[in-house]
């Protein structure tokens, strides 16, 4: 079944998010579970996080269907010990919200060095503070994002994910999210049908599609390699909608969440529905 809907919104209450998903025809949804611009946040009731459970539950959508975004704020890779302490601190709260609602992923961005230590060096805090969350917080797992390479943001490339990976103790827990407009942007092509495969396999092979817990499908307003996260509606950008049809009838992309963050939410339920339509028989 193919998993896709958009990163909704909670203004109001948390249920919001599933019911603004399920208004739009979607199967499956993302949202953040706090103010994601801000390091503070009042904890969940039992009861928000049983309305949350119960308009799931009503609705049909199960935690496989959902991936729960970070606080953009939180950066593990930060060589600022103090800082990096704040980010670790603020992403073990957001595990644990996670947890609180009945899900099991958390996605997030794997940071940034801010000039002020080498790549690697960071991906190996990346690595620790995943390490030092996951022996604080069961049953959920990080999901890595991959990033378009701005400024100093590591996670850019598939070899920098599988650092990541290899790096961390409990790699068996971790998880990688493959945003369309972030890799187009770090280089990797999805225009054409030999291009699209070509960058999956460099995929395959370097992380694997066992680590694949979920896909942001976003056309880019920036060109291949430009190392700018600018998204667009599907169809829209540079990388053009075959890519999206492509991902809608590949076996490999459902049963994972596909969370569209296009700029237009007016065209949510018209993307969901072109992408539901094209996966029709593919699980048959």
């Amino acid at each position: 079944m193919l998993y896709i809907g958009p990163h909704t919104s909670i203004q109001g209450s948390l249920e919001h998010a599933p019911l603004q998903a399920h208004s739009l025809g979607a199967t499956a949804f993302a949202l953040f579970t706090k103010n994601q611009r801000q390091w503070a946040s009042k904890p969940i009731t039992e009861e928000q996080a049983h309305q949350f459970k119960k308009a799931c539950a009503s609705l049909g959508f199960t935690k496989a269907q959902i991936l729960p975004h970070d606080s953009y704020l939180i950066n593990l890779g930060n060589p600022d010990e103090q800082k990096r302490r704040q980010s670790l601190e603020a992403f073990v709260d957001e595990m644990q919200r996670v947890s609180l609602l009945g899900l099991d992923k958390l996605n997030f961005h794997p940071g940034a060095h801010v000039n002020k230590t080498d790549r690697e060096s960071c991906l190996r805090l990346v690595s620790q503070s995943l390490d030092e969350a996951m022996d604080r917080v069961e049953g959920v797992m990080p999901v890595i994002e991959t990033t378009a390479g701005q400024g100093s943001n590591v996670g850019s490339s598939f070899e920098e994910l599988d650092m990541i990976l290899q790096f961390s103790k409990q790699r068996n827990r971790l998880g990688v999210c493959i945003d369309t407009c972030h890799i187009f942007a770090a280089g990797y092509d999805l225009r054409s049908e030999e291009a699209f495969e070509n960058t999956m396999q460099k995929f395959e092979r370097i992380v694997g599609f066992n680590y694949l817990q979920g896909m942001h499908l976003n056309d880019a307003k920036s060109t291949l390699n430009s190392h700018l996260d600018r998204h667009e509606s599907l169809g829209k950008g540079s990388i053009g909608i075959e890519a999206f049809i492509r991902i809608a009838k590949d076996r490999r992309f459902h049963a994972i969440p596909l969370i569209l963050e296009t700029v237009d939410s007016s065209l949510w339920a018209e993307e969901i529905a072109l992408l539901k339509k094209n996966s029709e028989g593919v699980d048959a």
